[in-house]
């Protein structure tokens, strides 16, 4: 008998640590591995979807505007005290923008799952904490999530992304088991991809397609305000007249109709101002310090704004003086607003080597005004901004400025039909890319 134990007690400590393993697993002692709890997999696929939405819109409107992600970028460097990468601003948010947009393209098409969830945790999980930072210190710093399209409060900021981090755990909990994709959504997200990227060049040699800024187009500048002027508080708003099969209704500007309509008229009407009303202060001085923010409001204005004078080099002051020259040739009143002193700027000609009848093309129209005006002014540097009568009718960058035969053609036709073919363009662009991009997302 004392045999058999012996032969039996190595069997019996085998089973013990058996059952400590199931134990230590979760197995309730039967054999059978307990089940994680989890969604089933259609809930888990609609969770990752509405997380790469999010991304996506917020990934775009961001890459849609590098020169706003960069300032957004900036603030950022301050707030951690790191302010001397300020440099790579522009580079950095740029980049972040383009990794968010893609992320989301990933989570919609369901491809590279498992990457996907990784650098998705990873990324809602650091600006989980940003944003509870900046919950706790309150800095007076927009968050820019969704760029400058929608402004959230630093508690709705965090709000939300508590709300997406709850979204990415039900989506990838557990850290398994993701399933299969079906091999034309890697084509699907070829075709954005692609997209995408153009957007982005784009956006980088051009202005956005979409101004969301204080300074876009259709708003009135603070100094043409007739209450400034002492001329009562009566200013005056733009209807304009569309017609379809055969009917007429009248809209706003921030109610266009769409393409079906057929353009027909612009009638003016008087109504009483509002205090709240935006009308942004383009506010600028001359070289002794004076404020001169009327001269922007009379007649046909072009404002090319250089918000930094030090990237400009010796051609590109040359066709500024150009420019400058063809909008007076052509009735219109031109001005140069740079950032910076009469100082810095008399050492950037110097530097560049300015011929003295370009500079003096220039000192005869230029004005200064400050860094953060000019970039929301025109994201461009050296872009043009066309005014009448104080509206801001349209935005060209740099690259795309007017020439001489261009701006005769401004000054022989329709400015409400030149905003209206500018702003509709730019927004009608921007739908298309959205539609096209969601379409072989969730189609193909």
């Amino acid at each position: 008998m004392s045999g058999q134990k012996e032969k039996d007690a190595p069997e019996v400590q085998d089973t013990r640590e058996t059952v400590r393993a199931h134990q230590a697993d979760g197995d309730p002692g039967n054999g059978k591995k307990r089940k994680v709890p989890q969604l089933p997999p259609r809930a888990r696929r609609f969770c990752a979807f509405l997380v790469g939405v999010v991304f996506f819109v917020s990934g775009v409107l961001k890459l849609m505007d590098p020169a706003g992600s960069g300032l957004i970028m900036e603030e950022y460097f301050k707030f951690l005290h790191v302010g001397f990468l300020s440099f790579a601003a522009k580079s950095s948010g740029t980049l972040m923008a383009f990794i968010e947009t893609m992320s989301g393209v990933a989570l919609i098409t369901g491809v590279w799952r498992r990457f996907t969830a990784c650098v998705v945790s990873v990324f809602m999980g650091f600006f989980t904490l940003l944003t509870l930072l900046l919950l706790i210190f309150n800095p007076s710093m927009d968050c820019g999530c969704f760029g400058e399209a929608v402004h959230l409060t630093h508690s709705q900021s965090f709000l939300k992304n508590v709300i997406l981090d709850v979204l990415i755990f039900a989506a990838f909990w557990p850290f398994k088991s993701f399933g299969r994709n079906k091999s034309r959504k890697y084509v699907a997200f070829s075709l954005v991809s692609v997209a995408v990227v153009a957007l982005m060049l784009y956006s980088l040699l051009y202005i956005p397609l979409i101004d969301f800024t204080d300074f876009r187009p259709g708003v009135r500048l603070a100094a043409a305000d007739v209450r400034r002027h002492g001329g009562g508080d009566d200013i005056y708003e733009a209807v304009f007249i569309y017609e379809k099969n055969g009917v007429k209704e009248s809209f706003t500007l921030d109610n266009l109709p769409d393409s079906t309509w057929t353009y027909v008229s612009t009638e003016t009407t008087n109504r009483s101002a509002s205090d709240d009303e935006l009308m942004p202060a383009l506010s600028f001085s001359d070289s002794a310090g004076e404020y001169h923010d009327e001269l922007a409001v009379h007649g046909n204005v072009m404002i090319v704004s250089i918000f930094r004078p030090d990237d400009v080099n010796a051609d590109k002051w040359i066709r500024t003086a150009a420019f400058v020259n063809d909008a007076l040739n052509n009735g219109f009143t031109p001005f140069v607003l740079v950032s910076g002193t009469p100082e810095s700027l008399h050492d950037s000609f110097g530097e560049c080597r300015i011929d003295e009848s370009v500079a003096g093309t220039l000192g005869s129209v230029l004005y200064y005004a400050d860094y953060k005006t000019l970039i929301s002014l025109n994201r461009s540097n050296g872009g043009v901004t066309y005014f009448n009568r104080g509206y801001l009718v349209k935005k060209w960058s740099y690259s795309s400025m007017p020439d001489n035969a261009d701006l005769a053609e401004l000054a022989s036709g329709d400015v409400t039909e030149t905003f209206l073919v500018s702003d509709t363009a730019g927004s009608l662009t921007f739908q298309g890319f959205l539609l096209y991009s969601f379409a072989v997302m969730l189609l193909l």
